[in-house]
């Protein structure tokens, strides 16, 4: 509940200001700072005092004035504003990555906007165009594939850029996340050490699942296993593309010993299917996902997954692009920060 003010030391409010809005004079003027105060603590929170910023935000939030921020971009060269594209907002896995990215710079004063890729470099192309039209202090995107046009934009455009959700060994600017090539292979050595060996795959056409799945195979190849059946459907995720993925499995290839999963969502959804034939699950057949959503220790039986740090991504995401922005400078060009991984082993791969 917020505090009562004390209305008797405050000043009233005059109606019918000016036809066209409340002006930083009137805000000025009825929180009883100076207009230079005003603009700092509209543009700068961060160096007025707490006191100070109270009240400009009392004075805004009465007189429902809109701030002009291109006034404090002209003056600082600066739009406060960071732009996220991410591929899909249909599931929750990047949830907590964007959260602790855009609270984080909240906090220093700067604005995020987000835009949905659909998997798509074109989406992606366009996206990336229409926001550098608007000067943003910087960009943030979800992997490391991106067309030649938008890599040459983004290249001469000297907007910050941080790829995210991802490793790779030449990155367009700074980097921060893990290596899927180095998922696929740990989840293989997890199911060996398991005594797993007919192994089975689902994926959507997402190409960090797609290159997670291609490592999982190349290490298992390493240990003799071979031709392992693997299916590539349409995106996105859903319950329904696991349902649909292990019916196909089971039909063309029979029943492997553990099927391992692009996403948690995929997996949840063999489960299901797996209950509706009266699988029992590890034993007649194991399940593996990936990103430990908040759901996969809640199902029946409990899922084991890949877990992610989607929290400290976004975190570190916001440090590395407020440093760029504080130094001026591309001395962190070339930055790569990997956040790493878990494998999390619960009930699914738990064979008796």
């Amino acid at each position: 509940m917020r505090e009562k003010r004390d209305q008797s030391s405050e000043p009233e409010v005059e109606g019918n200001l000016k036809p066209g809005g409340a002006t930083l004079a009137d805000v000025s003027k009825l929180a009883g700072v100076s207009s230079m105060t005003v603009s700092r603590a509209l543009h700068k929170p961060e160096v007025v005092s707490k006191k100070t910023l109270e009240k400009v935000n009392w004075a805004v939030e009465q007189l429902g004035y809109i701030p002009n921020m291109m006034a404090g971009s002209l003056m600082s060269k600066r739009s406060r504003l960071v732009a996220v594209f991410v591929p899909t907002v249909a599931h929750s896995i990047f949830a907590d990555m964007v959260q602790a990215l855009m609270h984080s710079l909240a906090r220093k004063g700067y604005h995020t906007i987000i835009g949905v890729t659909e998997y798509s470099d074109k989406q992606e192309q366009e996206l990336v165009e229409a926001i550098l039209g608007r000067r943003p202090d910087g960009i943030v995107l979800i992997g490391t594939q991106h067309s030649d046009l938008t890599r040459k934009r983004l290249q001469v455009s000297n907007v910050p850029v941080v790829e995210a959700w991802d490793m790779c060994d030449e990155p367009l600017d700074m980097l921060v996340g893990f290596s899927h090539e180095e998922v696929g292979r740990a989840i293989a050595r997890h199911l060996l050490s398991k005594g797993f060996r007919r192994f089975a795959a689902i994926s959507v056409a997402d190409p960090r699942g797609i290159r997670r799945i291609g490592a999982m195979l190349d290490e298992l190849a390493k240990h003799e296993i071979v031709d392992v059946p693997h299916l590539y459907l349409p995106i996105p995720a859903t319950l329904s593309t696991g349902r649909d993925g292990l019916r196909q499995l089971l039909e063309c290839n029979g029943r492997p010993e553990v099927v391992v999963c692009s996403s948690d969502t995929i997996a949840q959804g063999v489960l299901a299917e797996a209950a509706s034939r009266g699988l029992k699950v590890p034993n007649d057949l194991a399940v593996m996902g990936f990103g430990d959503l908040s759901s996969a220790s809640q199902v029946y039986p409990s899922l084991s997954s890949v877990r992610l740090d989607g929290q400290l991504v976004g975190e570190t995401i916001a440090k590395v692009l407020l440093d760029r922005i504080a130094q001026k400078s591309s001395a962190t060009r070339g930055l790569r920060v990997d956040t790493g991984f878990n494998i999390i082993d619960r009930e699914s791969t738990r064979r008796s």
